[in-house]
């Protein structure tokens, strides 16, 4: 079964490998009993369903997420359920992917205007102002 990210980028299920941990948290004593946290490894480097640009940008970023082999590492444990886990976990990649996809907008250098080059040298000298008020000292007639 393919996983939709965009209309773009669909990931097959293979791609994603999935294994069950041992989680913390709420659970009482079936807690140390039973691996219900999940752990999702994706290859987002050699992966044949991302162009490289996409890729580059998911692996940049997951942060710490990802190896140094681009490989990304999502740990979900914040429900009691394998099911619910591994849904968690699939679709917080498939968020990751997804903003990554949006390239960004370079940005245009722009300069400020005239108007607002004088208003911040008129603010500073009325801060200037403000300031030396404060150091004078008080005539004594």
């Amino acid at each position: 079964m393919a996983i939709v990210v965009t209309p773009n980028i669909i990931l097959e299920e293979d791609e994603i490998e999935i294994s069950f941990i041992r989680a913390s948290g709420p659970g009482g004593q079936n807690v140390n009993k039973v691996a219900t946290a999940v752990q999702l490894r994706f290859n987002a480097r050699n992966s044949p369903s991302l162009p490289d640009d996409v890729a580059t940008r998911v692996i940049n970023r997951a942060g710490s997420r990802a190896t140094k082999d681009g490989v990304i590492v999502i740990t979900a444990d914040r429900f009691r359920t394998q099911a619910q886990n591994r849904a968690d976990g699939v679709a917080r990649l498939v968020a990751l992917i997804a903003g990554a996809a949006h390239k960004p907008k370079p940005r245009k250098a722009t300069r400020p205007t005239l108007a607002s080059r004088e208003r911040r040298l008129q603010t500073k000298s009325r801060h200037a102002d403000i300031k030396k008020t404060r150091s004078a000292k008080p005539d004594r007639d």
